[in-house]
């Protein structure tokens, strides 16, 4: 059995690191977005997740201090490719800045959605694994992803994708 714990712990550290790179990329990729939006709205929610980010940055510094572990990055192949996609069409729709608002929501979430896959397993690992404190700050930066999912669907609604489809 505690073979079995050290490779699920093996599993969450490796995956910690990934997850810390990620949020590094995403605060390196979000100004860039939110200087391409034209929406104010839009702006003020980018700029926003920045500020959310950088916290969920050093929350996960100490989920490493939880397991003794120093925080460290690993490259996040996911992230690179989300956030290269969505610089590709940021250039796609720069002519139509309507569907450009439209198309950072689109891109924005679906960071969040593979955050929020992301931090939904680590926090099953820091349960399984007894650490309780670290599942906690986990659990918290779930909580800030899924409100970001949920605050962009309601600009895209109420009037992003409305001027997008006019």
């Amino acid at each position: 059995m505690a073979m079995k714990s050290n490779s699920l712990e093996k599993l969450f550290v490796e995956s910690l690191k990934d997850l810390y790179d990620a949020e590094h990329q995403l605060i390196n990729a979000l100004p860039r977005m939110a200087d391409a939006a034209t929406s104010q709205d839009l702006k003020r929610n980018l700029q926003q997740h920045l500020d959310t980010t950088q916290e969920q940055t050093r929350r996960l510094e100490k989920v490493f201090q939880a397991f003794n572990e120093k925080p460290s990055r690993k490259k996040c192949v996911g992230m690179e490719g989300l956030i290269r996609e969505g610089e590709q069409h940021m250039k796609d729709m720069m002519n139509d800045k309507d569907a450009l608002d439209a198309s950072l929501i689109a891109d924005a979430q679906k960071v969040e959605h593979y955050e929020i896959a992301g931090y939904g397993t680590v926090k099953t690992y820091a349960q399984m694994l007894g650490n309780q404190e670290a599942a906690r700050l986990i659990d918290q930066t779930l909580s800030e992803e899924y409100a970001t999912d949920e605050r962009l669907t309601k600009l895209a609604e109420s009037h992003i994708n409305i001027k997008a489809k006019s």
